[in-house]
């Protein structure tokens, strides 16, 4: 069964992107690779020809999962969801209860993580336990070194 996940306008944009990338660049250079391999002679003994062939499966596999992906793809109208609780897409501010620091995240879809850039997975533990909580709550959330606690602070879009 697919998996239907939630995108920006941007993050769609990039998986499109990603996809031509691969079809239209990487695609005819693996097959242009794969060419001149087989005109090198022996195929049982030619180590560039089954690199180049192998390199074109993973290509391959990696085309059909993106494929996949974008045609499960919905884009969220950010403008109809309710900013008075975490959802996807959602900015939020967090308070560590243990050591009082605060965090900023902006909850994604999977492929759209970048924990460098604050955008944190929807599906990690962390995004999880964040679903559905409002300002002022307290999320209680298991990770695997234990539990931590987070105060929400401020939710925006």
């Amino acid at each position: 069964m697919s998996k239907i996940s939630y995108y920006s306008e941007e993050g769609m944009k990039n998986l499109k992107k990603e996809l031509d990338q691969l079809e239209h660049v990487e695609r005819p250079r693996v097959s242009n690779d794969i060419a001149e391999a087989r005109d090198k002679g022996d195929l049982s003994e030619n180590a560039e020809y089954h690199a180049a062939k192998e390199e074109q499966s993973h290509l391959e596999l990696k085309i059909a999962k993106l494929k996949e992906v974008i045609s499960n793809a919905r884009i969220i109208d950010e403008s109809k969801l309710d900013n008075s609780k975490i959802l996807i897409h959602s900015k939020v501010k967090l308070k560590n209860t243990a050591n009082n620091l605060e965090v900023n995240y902006t909850l994604v879809a999977d492929s759209e993580t970048n924990i460098k850039e604050g955008k944190l997975a929807v599906n990690s533990p962390i995004g999880k336990g964040l679903l559905g909580k409002k300002v002022g709550d307290v999320a209680e959330i298991q990770v695997p070194n234990g539990i931590l606690t987070f105060e929400i602070l401020e939710i925006s879009r």
